[in-house]
């Protein structure tokens, strides 16, 4: 009578695909660059002929989280349309075609006694990628670690699994047309929370870095426990300057685009700030036009007094990423102010002057401490995508290794070459 095999624990199963990231990540290192864009082209393709697929899965989220009674917000997040799946399509495309980052000499030098050194861009190795909601991002991670040499263990949400698992499918088509392992991408199998703990953990050394791309509970948590290496991507707490020489219809459009264009995103702006010296001429028209478009306004004593739709902010007002169709008010005295208030409520992720004033505009580049800052133009421009990477990883407000969209560049380390002809040191 055979025995019966005992079902492997969950320690056990991640701990198996921590060691198969590891084999696809030693033939992903040196995988010919023609490989890796054969198998994203091959991975564009399978995720457009698998669409109506892809929609059924994204369905079956929808309605979970629908029935769960979830935000509108993180709906908007979730949902997969065919326009949606068309930008997916095009992101990993462009990524397929972005230049190959690994092996690349980034600087080299002669040294006096002959020796030539070369900085050399090398893959990370595998990568872990846990994330919530927002299936494009399974595409994105998945595309930009297979163009930068690395191996990556996806952890998406719960209320986002089906749809993950039909875009990994089509990742996995490509590389296997590619001659490229399939363990080059892998899904986490379980939505098992403890599986994140694995990870954490770093499956036996097989993980080299982690990137959290979700809410503050989530960061917070993998800051506390990871034991591997961290790409931070906090919180999306924006603000909005409106410089004294801003002109107002840039003001004006800026402003709404930042805040309503979509507002679930890390990009979207959270709070605004006014100079006093335009409070009578920019002030009202740009509150108009956000609460026309359904937006709450909750303001500071001198916005209440001057617009009647205004809800009193509170502290936690400025604190807050509301990921929702509200926005924080403060009238500032000057940009000093504005500045000084970025500085204390900030995430560090992006901030934007409207402004004409040149010295006004370098000033707060010089000041700011954030990932991105910019000027006369959308926060919402806070984008892998939209900064040509093609798509990004997460954004990362730390300051160690990479800030910013993290895109293939930032998927490499470095390593030093050298060569000689004989020469010891003395």
């Amino acid at each position: 009578m055979s025995a019966v095999q005992a079902t492997p624990s969950l320690a056990e199963i991640m701990g198996e695909i921590g060691r198969n990231a590891r084999i696809g990540a030693s033939a992903l290192k040196i995988a010919t660059s023609e490989q890796k864009r054969t198998a994203l082209l091959t991975a564009a393709g399978a995720i457009n002929a698998h669409r109506k697929k892809i929609l059924a899965a994204n369905e079956l989220d929808m309605a979970a989280a629908r029935e769960k009674g979830i935000s509108g917000a993180f709906l908007d997040r979730l949902l997969l349309t065919d326009a949606r799946i068309d930008g997916i399509i095009e992101a990993v495309k462009t990524i397929a075609e972005l230049p190959d980052p690994v092996g690349t000499v980034i600087a080299e030098w002669d040294r006096p006694n002959g020796l030539h050194i070369e900085r050399v861009r090398t893959p990370l190795g595998v990568i872990g990628v846990i994330f919530e909601s927002r299936p494009n991002v399974t595409a994105d991670a998945g595309a930009l670690c297979i163009k930068s040499g690395n191996a990556v263990i996806l952890r998406g949400g719960s209320d986002s699994f089906h749809s993950s698992r039909a875009l990994v499918d089509c990742l996995l088509d490509g590389l296997h047309l590619a001659g490229l392992p399939v363990e080059c991408v892998q899904l986490v199998p379980t939505t098992d929370r403890e599986a994140v703990g694995e990870m954490l953990k770093g499956l036996g050394g097989n993980i080299d870095v982690i990137v959290p791309r979700g809410g503050k509970s989530l960061v917070a948590r993998v800051q506390s426990e990871a034991r591997v290496p961290v790409f931070a991507h906090l919180e999306g707490l924006v603000h909005v300057y409106i410089d004294r020489s801003a002109d107002l219809d840039k003001a004006v459009a800026v402003t709404l685009n930042a805040k309503m264009r979509r507002t679930g995103i890390c990009g979207a702006a959270e709070t605004l700030l006014v100079h006093k010296d335009v409070v009578k001429t920019h002030l009202k028209p740009i509150i108009t036009a956000l609460v026309a478009k359904g937006c709450e306004i909750r303001g500071d004593a001198q916005v209440m007094s001057l617009i009647p739709e205004a809800l009193e902010a509170t502290e936690e007002d400025w604190k807050t990423e509301y990921e929702d169709a509200i926005i924080s008010v403060k009238v500032v005295d000057s940009i000093e102010q504005a500045i000084a208030h970025i500085e204390h409520y900030s995430s560090h992720h992006t901030e934007a002057i409207i402004a004409e004033d040149l010295e006004a505009v370098e000033k707060f580049f010089n000041e700011v401490d954030s990932a991105i800052l910019v000027h006369n133009a959308s926060t919402q421009f806070a984008d892998g995508g939209e900064f040509g990477f093609g798509g990004e990883i997460g954004i990362a407000t730390g300051k160690m290794h990479a800030r910013g969209p993290v895109g293939v560049e930032q998927l490499t380390s470095f390593k030093y070459r050298l060569r000689g002809n004989g020469q010891l040191r003395p």
